[in-house]
């Protein structure tokens, strides 16, 4: 049973936007941990998109800079995905994912992951 649920999919136009939320309200000490967003897209393998740090601190793919922004509630346990201009390379499955270490460092590799949700699917078509 997931302990990460993704929320927010959907099917969009080039050129909207979308926000993600992650629920992670199993976790007792969920703000304690780094969160991240990861994507899957066809014919790719799994590639970081954001990730956000127990004390707020964020970093982001090159290729989403300035059109993603990642962000956490930890009083609801959630962490947000808002991306913007949406492209049909952006099509995909997004999972969010939460730290091998409580209060460890910042990073994008998923290898640093070992809690993942089971994604929502993101589809950008005209």
């Amino acid at each position: 049973q997931a302990q990460l649920v993704e929320s927010g999919g959907g099917s969009v136009l080039p050129g909207m936007s979308l926000a993600l939320s992650c629920d992670g309200s199993a976790y007792q000490y969920f703000g304690m941990y780094a969160l991240g967003w990861f994507r899957q897209v066809p014919g790719k393998e799994r590639e970081a998109v954001a990730a956000i740090a127990s004390g707020g601190r964020t970093t982001y793919a090159d290729f989403v800079k300035d059109r993603v922004t990642i962000a956490r509630d930890d009083a609801q346990k959630r962490v947000y995905l808002i991306m913007r201009n949406l492209t049909q390379e952006d099509t995909g499955i997004y999972y969010c994912a939460r730290s091998r270490q409580m209060l460890g460092p910042l990073g994008l590799s998923p290898s640093e992951f070992d809690v993942w949700g089971q994604g929502t699917q993101v589809t950008v078509a005209s």
